[in-house]
């Protein structure tokens, strides 16, 4: 119908509990005023560099959204509109289908078979006749949509990760129920190291950053290691032995974001890096147990708190940011505004600039957070703080 608007919706990376919320408000928010259509991009990014745009639509990329088929998405976790890590500012060329390579000439090549994608993205939005675009995703995700933002494609972001760790806000959907979780995991496991008198060594992830890792030990009263913080492996060793003895029931827990390192130790890094030059780090949880067999001859059960708290459906605060950040996001739309991203500030719901990228991962605060020392959060002054205790 002329004059409708139309919005585009993708997520891209990983997947976290409450994507399919946000989805689900943006279609009911939108349908709620006349004159605004929904279409899902499938497999983020990918789909604004793969989709063949002809006469019909691309079923493989394209999903026309409503109320009828988002009706329960947001019961269930995952995302309901699929996932990749394409970076279409540095795509390979190989990865392009076919119709798509034989653009590629027109493309600029950042290295041999490299190339920045976006006129192929801008191109395919204008094609799909997308007004507006709302991207949810992290630190990868959105360092496009800012690039995009940058060209000026109308676009607005939501953030989301488990890491918690985009600039610009105090919160991303995703942290609390990987919280939840976790601290779940690791009360489950208490039963089983005390029946065996053994260590428990957890990795959890934060490859750049330790709030994953130090939210769950403020909440589970654990020591842990976090990636801002290089630590001294023998005083670690020491207290958690330590631990394990004063305790009663004979065992002792210690908590390790996957970017953690002890000071002298060099990193082994494995496999091809992703589209965004990220490659997988060698299990620290691994790498400490086998140094505190070695040297104290305890044993350690090794449990890996990742993927399993990304899965499954959000809980009661996931959801309910999901569904705010939703509305903020259409809001914007409405007030034509672009470059926005979804955030909370101080403690207050507010929309705020997408991140520049060249700023990275938002850090701990190491003065306010964290007691190296102790390997603990520290818990006194935090009177007058938001709820996450940290300012954007």
């Amino acid at each position: 119908m002329a004059g409708r608007k139309r919005i585009g919706i993708l997520t891209g990376g990983g997947d976290v509990p409450g994507l399919n919320a946000v989805i689900k408000s943006v279609v009911y928010r939108s349908t709620s005023i006349s004159g605004f259509d929904v279409v899902g991009i499938r497999r983020g990014w990918e789909g604004l560099t793969h989709v063949k745009v002809t006469q019909g639509s691309d079923p493989s990329y394209i999903l026309p959204l409503d109320r009828e088929n988002t009706r329960s998405i947001d019961r269930t976790g995952g995302t309901f509109l699929h996932t990749s890590r394409t970076n279409p500012s540095k795509l390979s060329i190989n990865k392009l289908p076919p119709h798509a390579q034989r653009r590629a000439g027109k493309l600029k090549e950042l290295k041999p078979g490299i190339v920045d994608a976006t006129p192929l993205v801008l191109d395919n939005l204008a094609k799909l006749k997308i007004d507006y675009l709302i991207a949810i995703g992290g630190d990868d995700t959105l360092s496009y949509a800012s690039h995009l933002a940058r060209t000026g494609t109308p676009i607005v972001a939501v953030p989301k990760t488990m890491d918690n760790d985009v600039q610009n806000t105090e919160y991303c959907i995703g942290f609390s129920t990987a919280l939840t979780r976790a601290l779940n995991a690791i009360t489950r496991l208490r039963t089983t190291l005390g029946s065996h008198e053994r260590i428990g060594v957890f990795r959890i992830f934060g490859r750049d950053a330790g709030f994953t890792a130090l939210y769950t030990a403020y909440a589970s009263s654990l020591r842990c290691a976090i990636p801002e913080a290089p630590f001294e492996l023998d005083r670690l060793l020491d207290l958690v032995v330590r631990d394990k003895h004063d305790n009663p029931s004979r065992y002792s827990l210690v908590l390790l974001s996957e970017g953690a390192s002890w000071i002298g130790r060099r990193v082994k890094r494995y496999g091809v890096p992703d589209a965004y030059g990220h490659r997988k780090t060698e299990n620290i949880a691994q790498a400490f147990s086998a140094e505190m067999q070695k040297r104290h001859a305890e044993d350690c059960t090794i449990s890996d708190l990742t993927y399993d708290l990304r899965s499954g459906e959000p809980d009661f605060l996931d959801k309910m940011v999901a569904t705010t950040f939703a509305t903020m996001a259409f809001e914007c739309v409405i007030a034509r505004a672009s470059g926005r991203m979804m955030a909370i500030r101080n403690g207050c719901y507010a929309d705020t600039d997408i991140p520049d990228p060249t700023l990275g991962p938002r850090k701990i605060d190491m003065a306010t957070m964290y007691d190296r020392d102790r390997f603990r959060p520290n818990y006194a002054g935090k009177m007058g703080l938001p709820i996450f205790m940290m300012r954007a």
